[in-house]
């Protein structure tokens, strides 16, 4: 009897494998009908653009600093007449500032004073030269007039050797009148440099504007001391220039390959919402930095300013754009995405295609919807689906650019209006839907 249990038990579980599928295939051959979602080849301008947030920055800020130590006593007086102060107008030579000078100022009258007592060294060194140089003629003479008496033995040999003894000292006498002439010289040098210093430092006590601009930023009160040492500190921060300002954007390293110089920008602040602004590309900086393991560059992108109404350090949403093509036929990327699963019905005409395309999908490694080979490595294909009464039709298109939500698309086949498949659902008998994630089987 065991004998036979076996075979017994394989034989009822094929035949209910057999008729589960009978079952399913009876089911799968009279369900319900499916509908299609389908949407519009439409003609219009297809933009491309890279999306970033960058910072609005003055295209040219200088920071004024101080050389000098010293407490801030008072403010100058700005284009208006008004204090120094956030948002004045300046003129370049302005007085912005004024540093209490007085032990500068000590330190000039010091300089001035030595310089006036090395000044009268020279002179007496000078005139010590001058009195050298007439005891060096009054030596002289001495000792031609010995010479000549020496020869007429009218002399003693004592006095010749006293009287030339005095030349040589008168002409070393002279000879340290000018080395002590030059010296003082030198020394005066010296000290016009030493009030040349101290008349600089004193007037590094009044800060003046550098440039014509506008101050943006007042970082000292009066009565604050301010410490010069390797560093000068920043007192003012002023921009040459509000009717041209620049944005600083940073960029994905996936994305910065595409941003041109010259690329049109268009870019919007919240700061006034509804209204967009224009720009164009500066030029990409090469000191890169790293958030997040991930590289980023900044783009300057150059903009006018002209109303003055963006301010600095405003953040903007940054749109450039890549590309743009004009009056070209768009479809939805649904429909380059969609392929017609078992349950659709294909147009018998396209039966021949759809084993075509199998086959060469096969013979290129089953690369997308990609249906022929490309003539170049820029040039690619997909295949859009053609509702076509209750069956659908492919038809294979050049794919051009997309802006994430539409695809420009090349084909003569296809025009303007006609409906391109972009999903399918499944009604059930209740006007429901299918759950799609069920596999669905149609025999055909």
């Amino acid at each position: 009897m065991q004998r036979f249990r076996k075979p017994l038990v394989i034989a009822v579980c094929v035949l209910a494998l057999v008729g589960g599928v009978g079952a399913w295939w009876w089911r799968a051959r009279s369900g319900p009908p499916l509908s299609f979602r389908t949407a519009a080849v439409k003609r219009g301008d297809l933009v491309v653009t890279i999306n970033a947030t960058g910072t609005v920055e003055p295209e040219e800020v200088v920071d004024v600093g101080a050389q000098v130590a010293g407490q801030i006593i008072s403010f100058g007086r700005d284009k208006n007449g008004n204090t120094v102060d956030y948002g004045s107008i300046v003129e370049e030579e302005t007085i912005l500032a004024q540093i209490d000078d007085s032990v500068y100022a000590a330190d000039v009258a010091l300089a001035r004073a030595q310089l006036e007592q090395d000044k009268a060294g020279e002179v007496s060194a000078a005139a010590n030269l001058e009195q050298m140089k007439a005891k060096l003629v009054q030596a002289e003479a001495d000792w031609k007039r010995t010479q000549e008496l020496v020869r007429s033995q009218l002399l003693p040999l004592s006095t010749y050797d006293s009287n030339k003894a005095n030349y040589e000292v008168a002409k070393a006498n002279v000879g340290v009148a000018e080395a002590a002439l030059t010296q003082a010289k030198a020394t005066t040098v010296q000290a016009e440099a030493m009030l040349s210093k101290a008349q600089r430092n004193l007037d590094f006590c009044t800060i003046k504007s550098p440039v014509k601009g506008v101050i943006i930023d007042r970082r000292v009160n009066i009565g604050q001391t301010v410490v010069s040492s390797l560093n000068a500190p920043s007192l003012f921060l002023i921009a040459k220039d509000l009717t041209k300002m620049q944005i600083w954007v940073a960029v994905n390293e996936a994305d910065v390959g595409r941003i041109v110089a010259g690329a049109p920008v268009t870019f919007t602040c919240d700061a006034f919402p509804g209204r967009e602004f224009n720009g164009a590309v500066g030029k990409v900086r090469l000191n890169a930095t790293m958030t997040q393991n991930v590289v980023m560059y900044t783009v300057e992108v150059n903009t006018e300013n002209a109303e003055n109404i963006l301010l600095p350090y405003l953040t903007a949403n940054v749109r450039f754009v890549v590309h743009k093509d004009s009056n070209t036929l768009l479809v939805p990327n649904a429909a380059l995405r969609w392929t017609p699963s078992l349950l659709v019905e294909i147009s018998p005409d396209a039966r021949s295609w759809k084993a075509a395309d199998l086959e060469q999908r096969d013979s290129t490694g089953g690369h997308g919807s990609d249906t022929k080979p490309a003539k170049n490595a820029k040039e690619r294909v997909g295949t859009v689906w053609l509702k076509n009464g209750e069956f659908v039709r492919p038809v294979v298109v050049r794919v051009g650019a997309s802006d994430g939500v539409s695809t420009g698309i090349t084909c003569e086949s296809i025009h303007e209006g006609q409906e391109v498949v972009t999903g399918e659902t499944a009604e059930t008998a209740q006007g429901g839907t299918r759950n799609p994630f069920i596999p669905q089987f149609r025999w055909r």
